[in-house]
Formats: structure tokens, C-alpha cells, sequence
């Protein structure tokens, strides 16, 4: 199951990239997150985790599998049947704009199944959390 939410921000890439990757601070402005703490100290990279509690769901440890700084980072959850991706890609417009672009791929013997029982939640939050970075990185 793959869901996509799309955004352009009125910023330049490396504040939308900023803001993207300081993890511990989403839930200052995307009600999908209620908590997120990162898991070690240190640079945002390759095997980079955090912990995120989200509204209705289990908290879950995301890891860092892909970073291509500042333009993108893939992170990775697993719960009983389900893999979880999360692809958070920056797309530099001509006009000095940043096209975001938020995925959430479910693989896994039930992805199915928690695509169709959850599948206006994971739309709902991905909204969110695009609208939310559009505003936190459009801030004075």
C-alpha cells in the first residue's frame, strides 16, 4: 500500500530540510506526532532512530535506512506483519520554493489489511504533517 502527500513551501530548501530533520520537535507543529525523541545523540544520518507516539497508534522506533542531505531520508518501522516506510523527499522549485514530498509505503503480509483499516488515518496524518511543515518553514 503507498500514500503520498505533496506540499510546496514558500522557503528555501535548506530551512525545509532543517526543520524536516529535527524530528524531536514535529510535535511543536503536526498534530500526527505526540512525541518523537531521537534515540542517540549525534547528526542526523544512516541508522539514525527516534521514537514516535502518534495519536491512536503504538508508539514506534523509526530508523534512518536512506539520507541524501538536504534533498531526502527514508526511514523504517516494523510491527507484527507490517514494514513500514517512510520517504520524505525535497524537490528545489525554479522560483526558490521547495516541493515536499511524503510517502508512507506498507509492505508485509498485512499491509493489506492495515491499508484498508487504517488508510484514512495514514492519508489524515500525512496531510498534516505536510500542511504543518509548509507553516513552521513559512514562519518569519
Amino acid at each position: 500500500m503507498r500514500f503520498a502527500e505533496t506540499v510546496e513551501i514558500s522557503a528555501d530548501l535548506d530551512r525545509v530540510w532543517a526543520v524536516q530533520i529535527d524530528v524531536a520537535r514535529w510535535p511543536e507543529w503536526t498534530p500526527s506526532v505526540r512525541s518523537a525523541r531521537r534515540l542517540e545523540p549525534g547528526p542526523f544520518t544512516i541508522g539514525s532512530s527516534a521514537r514516535l507516539t502518534q495519536p491512536g497508534l503504538r508508539p514506534a522506533v523509526w530508523r534512518v535506512t536512506e539520507i541524501d542531505p538536504p534533498r531526502a531520508f527514508v526511514w523504517e518501522s516494523s510491527s507484527p506483519g507490517v514494514r513500514s516506510r517512510g520517504e520524505h523527499r525535497l524537490l528545489p522549485l525554479p522560483d526558490g520554493r521547495v516541493r515536499a514530498e511524503l510517502v508512507m509505503v506498507q509492505s508485509g503480509p498485512l499491509a493489506g489489511l492495515v491499508g484498508l483499516l487504517a488508510g484514512r488515518t495514514i492519508r489524515r496524518f500525512l496531510r498534516q504533517e505536510a500542511d504543518g511543515l509548509k507553516r513552521r518553514c513559512e514562519q518569519g
